[in-house]
């Protein structure tokens, strides 16, 4: 891997910084869960939670990973769990989660299938508009992960469709384009019961990033609040001015903890992992109960 060159300050035995959102190979990402935590260890990551999309495929490969290398690095068993609410898709990161509980195996397996059908469902859909196919592009590109949206992205963009991902996602995949299939995915509730079940905190992922307004924004933590919901991110590498101030501010009104994460998918120049996150005076943060060590994936079947 290229080292990094961007200039990190050591951290002290006062301070660990927490990347509390992030994906692999095992759904949407571009790093293998081995050469993540690698990356993470170089960006002065102290603690790392992987969220991959439906899954914790990844998980196990990451904590073998870190204990063959004796990397000073804490891994949190994480998932990113797609739901619907009021016609919306709301993302829900689980932490400290136990993977093999069947409460979240049950859940992700369900969720597993959805994404199947989706993805045979949008393949369709493309081959219609004359996109040959997509289905097993995305699914090569997948390396036998979760197939996602992206991946059908990345294959457009690969057989020359269309310039970058933001284009294919404009043109093809967005909602009322030609490749764009409905998604039928479980709800908050069932998303937070799995999580909690399963003996891990429920977290509104990246809560500014669904076209919201301010008023339809408080309506969600609301709910997410009243169906006994543990937190919402609050830091992200990439924020809109006075985002995370606001957010803080909106977990304070819904007594919600504070999380952090750069939602890391490959190395860029703008979100990295562990890049300018930071929570704002006055929140609780989401780790503030949280044991020594953090919690570590187990390293199972």
């Amino acid at each position: 891997m290229t080292s990094i060159t961007t200039d990190i300050p050591e951290l002290s035995s006062a301070f660990t910084l927490y990347d509390l959102h992030s994906h692999t190979t095992a759904s949407d990402g571009y790093l293998s869960p081995e050469a993540l935590v690698d990356r993470a260890v170089e960006m002065r990551v102290g603690v790392l939670a992987i969220t991959d999309h439906d899954t914790t495929e990844g998980l196990a490969r990451a904590a073998q990973a870190i204990a063959e290398k004796n990397h000073p690095l804490q891994l949190v068993s994480g998932v990113e769990i797609s739901t619907l609410w009021e016609n919306h898709e709301i993302h829900i990161v689980g932490l400290r989660i136990d993977p093999a509980h069947p409460a979240i195996k049950t859940l992700l397996a369900s969720q597993a299938a959805l994404r199947i059908e989706r993805a045979q469902e949008i393949g369709r859909r493309l081959e219609k508009a004359k996109v040959q196919g997509a289905l097993e592009g995305a699914m090569r590109l997948a390396q036998g992960g979760a197939v996602t949206r992206a991946h059908f992205a990345r294959y457009l963009v690969e057989i020359g469709k269309c310039g970058n991902i933001t284009q294919v996602f404009n043109k093809y995949l967005a909602k009322g384009k030609t490749g764009y299939v409905p998604p039928h995915w479980c709800t908050i509730e069932q998303a937070i019961e799995a999580i909690h079940y399963s003996g891990g905190q429920a977290v509104v992922a990246h809560p500014g990033r669904y076209g919201l307004s301010t008023k339809w924004l408080k309506r969600l933590l609301a709910y997410f609040a009243e169906q006994g919901g543990d937190a919402m991110e609050v830091a992200q590498c990439q924020q809109a001015p006075n985002e995370r101030s606001q957010l803080a501010a909106f977990a304070r009104d819904y007594n919600l903890l504070a999380s952090q994460g750069s939602d890391f998918h490959q190395p860029c120049s703008w979100i990295e992992l562990g890049r300018k996150l930071w929570l704002p005076a006055g929140v609780e943060p989401v780790w503030k109960e949280w044991a020594e060590p953090t919690c570590i994936a187990p390293i199972t079947e």
